[in-house]
């Protein structure tokens, strides 16, 4: 067959005279790098919402931590009190001591706690949703070509 146009066997479609793939490939790639797009979007997705994920676990743990130290601070000064009824001066004085340090370690890991949940916030993984934004603008505009 001497055609001036190129001739894919067993393909049914013609190609354009600039030797161009046919529609139907072109589609089938356009769809096949659409599916890896948005399977690439989800992993990045996925690894954010993991990386949000552990400062809100690592912000509750300290959360979680100065309640703790908080009550053992409450329990400290339950026995300062008893202390300072029960005994002299120096041991009542030693007990709240101990008070005001436990309560200075609970104010720390509760504002550090604060700034790690802050950290996290919002929960939605901006990142992917720029670049989805970024990637419909993409397609509409090559669509329009």
């Amino acid at each position: 067959m001497s055609s001036t146009y190129p001739h894919h066997a067993g393909s049914g479609q013609s190609t354009d005279r600039a030797g161009q793939e046919p529609v139907g490939e072109l589609v089938q790639r356009a769809s096949q790098q659409l599916t890896e797009l948005v399977r690439g979007e989800l992993r990045l997705a996925q690894a954010e919402m993991k990386q949000k994920g552990k400062r809100y676990g690592k912000g509750g743990g300290l959360f979680g931590g100065a309640g703790v130290v908080g009550f053992l601070t409450l329990q400290a000064l339950v026995a300062t009190a008893i202390a300072a009824l029960a005994v002299p001066l120096p041991v009542w004085a030693a007990a709240l001591i101990v008070t005001a340090v436990l309560g200075v370690i609970a104010a720390m890991m509760a504002i550090s706690g604060k700034k790690q949940v802050e950290q996290a916030a919002p929960p939605t993984p901006e990142q992917t949703i720029e670049n989805v934004k970024a990637d419909v603008a993409e397609i509409k505009e090559s669509a329009h070509r």
